[in-house]
Order: structure tokens, then C-alpha cells, then sequence
């Protein structure tokens, strides 16, 4: 993988400060030549990265969070040209699996919530990666009708984002399964799945947290199955009537 060749096509973006209209096209045609891989895919954001903490320095540092946000978008796309749709986001509506350390899971679940338009049911263990709670606030601001369901153990730790859902006005409901009545389950709401406009579905070990983006070896299934979506949806159902 010409590393060298990226490392290039960035200095040159970052010269300007943003991701000008050939270079969103040279991005995912490196992608194209080079990108076999999830694993060769985070080298490259890697590199991204990196570029981005060098230029932290200079004077006009706060435009880097901006120029980078353009760079994940094109690196997080497909191995083929990427479709640009009338908001400029790229589709991705194949099944594919995704996995981490590195952005892919990450973009892919942002990338749900972005293209959500009616309602989306989370059944997730914890949310504390506050990228992913953006998108998700952000779809509540646009109308979607969102309900989640979180295990209650978990949404007292530091750097859940489940009041800040409450606050805003979405429906949660907190699995404490530890004072349900009938016999006792000693276990957690454990799922990581949503469904998306009953649709789509993802799906997988993967934690909505930084760490699982950062550090853990995680995956994520994204699908339209409709075999999967219904029964999936189903579990859903089921749970969020129990609790």
C-alpha cells in the first residue's frame, strides 16, 4: 500500500484547509488502487490522523476538525467509486460487515442515522461515543421517531449519554434485569443491533464507544435482509414491552 502517495494527497488538502472538489475524487480513487481491507482501510485513516495532529499546531488549527471530517467520509467509502447523493453523502446500501480498531464501524453506524428519515429502534448495551450520540440527536432533530433501549447498569457510567437522550425528549427504557419479577436474571441487556426505518439492520460485538472504535477488535453487520430486519425487530418488540 503506497502510504507515501496518501501522505501526499493530504499535505496538499491540508494546504487550503479543506477537501476541495478533485481531491474528493483522488481520495477514493487511491481507495480504489490501494484499499483490499478493513485493516489496510485503518492505515489509511491512520494516516489521516496523523496528518491532522501535525497541523493542530498551526495558527488556524480549528478548520483541521472540519478538513478531517471530509477526509473520513471519503476514506469510510466503498471500494468502488463512491455515488454521491443530493446531500453529497456517499450510499452504502449493500450488506456488508464492517470491523474495528479503526473508523469503519464507527462511519457506518454515523452513516445510518444519517440516512434515516421515519424511525430507528436502538437496543444497545451502552452509548458513551459521543460522534455516534450526534448523529443520533441530530436524527431526533430532523423528526425521526427513535426509541432506545439500554441496559440500566450501564447508563450510570461515566460518559453515557442516556439522560442527554431522556432530556431531549426520546423514548428510553433501561433494562434493569436485575428486579424484574418471575425468576432472576443475573446477566446485562447485553445487544449492540438497530433497526433503521424498519429496513436495515446493523448488528454486531460492536460497542457504541470510543474504545471500541479505537482499541478493541469489534465487528458490525450492515444488512437488508428482511428475514434478518423482521425477526431482529421482533426481539425488539419483545424486550421494550418487558421493560
Amino acid at each position: 500500500m503506497d502510504l507515501q502517495e496518501l501522505s501526499r494527497l493530504l499535505r496538499q488538502s491540508l494546504a487550503d484547509w479543506s477537501v476541495a472538489p478533485g481531491e474528493k475524487t483522488a481520495l477514493p480513487a487511491w481507495i480504489e488502487r490501494h484499499v483490499r481491507d478493513e485493516r489496510t482501510r485503518a492505515l489509511a485513516q491512520h494516516a489521516a490522523f496523523e496528518a491532522a495532529r501535525t497541523a493542530i499546531a498551526e495558527p488556524a488549527a480549528g478548520r483541521v476538525v472540519e478538513w478531517l471530517e471530509s477526509v473520513m467520509q471519503a476514506l469510510a467509502s466503498s471500494g468502488s467509486s463512491p455515488v454521491a447523493g443530493a446531500s453529497g453523502s456517499h450510499e452504502i446500501e449493500h450488506d456488508s460487515a464492517c470491523f474495528s480498531p479503526g473508523e469503519s464501524c464507527l462511519n457506518r453506524v454515523i452513516h445510518r442515522f444519517d440516512e434515516c428519515r421515519r424511525a430507528a429502534e436502538l437496543c444497545v448495551f451502552t452509548i458513551t461515543d459521543d460522534r455516534i450520540s450526534r448523529a443520533i440527536l441530530d436524527a431526533h432533530r430532523r423528526g425521526v421517531k427513535l426509541r432506545i433501549l439500554s441496559d440500566h447498569a450501564k447508563s450510570g457510567d461515566l460518559g453515557s449519554d442516556m439522560r442527554e437522550f431522556i432530556q431531549a425528549g426520546i423514548a428510553v427504557k433501561l433494562a434493569d434485569v436485575f428486579t424484574r419479577t418471575g425468576p432472576r436474571h443475573e446477566g446485562h441487556m447485553h445487544h449492540k443491533f438497530a433497526i433503521f426505518d424498519g429496513e436495515r439492520l446493523i448488528n454486531g460485538s460492536y460497542n457504541w464507544t470510543r474504545g471500541a472504535a479505537n482499541v478493541n477488535f469489534e465487528n458490525l453487520v450492515d444488512t437488508a435482509n428482511p428475514d434478518l430486519v423482521s425477526v431482529f425487530a421482533e426481539e425488539f418488540t419483545r424486550l421494550w414491552n418487558r421493560f
